[in-house]
């Protein structure tokens, strides 16, 4: 895995382009649209995109079940729209990553069309399928019945996305190929022919859709799945090394020995990263870290952060995001203050961090009816709020042919609205990066020493380089050691909240961090 330059000070914005910004009065978000949006990005201080699929597709799973993967769908423009766009954002000294889905197609794909033909041809064993249609898949989902081709065929997610072939870890019936027969390997090649074709248009990389579940019935820590992204990776990376990947797979060190150069810090059951924001996804009331009443304290997230971390610094990168379009929207819960701290924690942190569309101005959960099999998920998919005109500026187009409806309460947060307000949180993330692209301290591959406070594991205090930060999101003053007596003296260069920072033994070096703040102290 080669070193990407770029990402050391990277900050990603992620668009889920249906409900971006739409510029043909159709109600759906376009590729035109994204490069009209192109400053406002730039403006706020990221430097860096990541474009959910934009590919031609059926649309059953909002783009996931793609039908043609060098195809853009037409509803967002044409492939020159995005060769286009490519070019509008390195204009500006940006990147962009396009979504990848390397572990299942459309049902619609040619390629599964011609797989489930009922004669051996190219794509037999492009998709996994068993001998006969009586014969299922234990422990897979699958579907029998529907082809031509008298077999069964394996799903990867909903019922319209077949799973690709690229084997299994041990096969253990006589219809599952190993990894090293040719149809997995085929797959491997189709696969980097994909990532060569829209990298060679100007594409700066890929996040990678469920990484980790290529290879079947993989062993304990995906080996299998681990040696197939290091052989795409070793034709891809090697053609392209400035070329970013990011993986949706939620533990850095497997996903960093594959050959990613960030992962996502995923809210997967009851791990650390939910603790922070989103602790109701495992219980019926929210008790996150960073709710101002919560009872939990640091240690679920630390325990496992800290292992990842001094295991990957200075190899990868650890991603943690705001949200994305498969988390419900911080807001759901939270209070613009304590959104505002974790954005102090998360900007301030090593590892490259992804902001949601939207997530700067406090856009809210909203109930909707699921859309193109989004589920509970959809209501964090509605359309991004520029101002207080018609459908929040988001389209032109009736209301009834919006891809979503927007925001329908009198205080609904826009850009426009935002902006004018010195206090809002969209000027908190637009300072933090700025302070965060200042200080190469804050870079992500800077170091960052993270201090226990012996019992009161309440609060956040970590040093990057000559600076310290300190998180309270409670609603009590919390009394923290200093690590270095310095600090005790530093000069305050950024708060949130109250920000006083008062001094209770400098011999001690202890001091009292007020309710609900954030601060950055800089030594001399």
């Amino acid at each position: 895995m080669s070193k990407v330059a770029w990402l050391k000070d990277a900050v990603f914005y992620e668009i889920y382009p249906q409900t971006f910004y739409d510029t043909n009065g159709d109600g759906i978000g376009d590729i035109k649209g994204i490069i009209e949006k192109l400053d406002y990005i730039k403006e706020l201080g990221a430097n860096a995109i990541w474009l959910n699929p934009c590919f031609d597709s059926p649309f059953k799973d909002a783009g996931y079940d793609v039908r043609d993967y060098k195809k853009v769908a037409s509803r967002y423009g044409t492939n020159e729209d995005l060769y286009r766009l490519f070019e509008e954002v390195h204009k500006r000294k940006m990147h962009l990553i396009l979504d990848l889905v390397p572990g299942h197609t459309s049902e619609e794909h040619s390629w599964f069309v011609e797989s489930a033909k009922d004669y051996w041809n190219t794509y037999s064993s492009r998709y996994i399928w068993t001998r006969h249609a009586f014969e299922g898949i234990g422990g897979h989902p699958y579907i029998s019945g529907e082809s031509e081709r008298p077999g069964a065929y394996m799903l990867n997610f909903f019922k319209c996305q077949p799973a690709l072939n690229y084997g299994f870890y041990r096969p253990s019936e006589p219809w599952q190929q190993s990894m090293k027969e040719e149809g997995p390997q085929k797959t491997k090649e189709a696969m980097v022919d994909v990532m060569d074709f829209w990298l060679s248009h100007g594409c700066d990389g890929f996040r990678v859709d469920m990484a980790d579940s290529l290879v079947k019935e993989d062993g304990p820590e995906k080996e299998g799945t681990r040696q197939v992204w290091k052989d795409m990776f070793s034709v891809i990376q090697k053609k392209y090394p400035d070329a970013a990947f990011v993986s949706e797979w939620c533990n850095a060190p497997l996903s960093m020995d594959a050959g990613f150069h960030m992962d996502f810090y995923l809210d997967h059951g009851n791990n650390g990263y939910q603790s922070l924001l989103r602790d109701y996804l495992e219980h019926s009331e929210d008790d996150s870290y960073f709710k101002a009443d919560s009872t939990h304290d640091t240690t679920r997230f630390l325990s496992e952060y800290m292992e990842w971390y001094q295991k990957t610094k200075g190899k990868s990168y650890i991603s943690m995001f705001s949200c994305n379009h498969d988390t419900p929207r911080a807001k759901r819960t939270l209070g613009d203050r304590e959104i505002s701290l974790f954005f102090g924690f998360l900007l301030t942190m090593p590892g490259v961090p992804f902001i949601y569309y939207g997530d700067e101005i406090g856009m809210r959960f909203l109930e909707v009816k699921s859309k193109e099999g989004g589920y509970q998920r959809t209501g964090t998919r509605t359309p991004m709020q520029w101002n207080s005109g018609k459908n929040l500026g988001f389209s032109e187009a009736p209301m009834n042919a919006l891809y979503l409806p927007v925001d329908p309460s009198v205080d609904a947060p826009t850009v426009e609205s935002a902006k004018a307000d010195q206090d809002s949180l969209y000027h908190i993330v637009k300072d933090l990066l700025a302070l965060r692209h200042k200080e190469k301290a804050f870079q992500a591959d800077a170091p960052m020493v993270m201090h226990t406070l012996k019992g009161k594991e309440q609060a956040l205090v970590y040093e990057r380089g000559n600076f310290l930060c300190i998180v309270n999101p409670s609603n009590t003053s919390l009394e923290i050691s200093l690590p270095d007596e310095a600090y005790a003296t530093a000069k305050l260069i950024y708060k949130i909240g109250d920000g006083l920072v008062e001094v209770l033994s400098k011999e001690k070096k202890i001091i009292s961090a007020r309710p609900q703040s954030f601060v950055v102290l800089k030594k001399d």
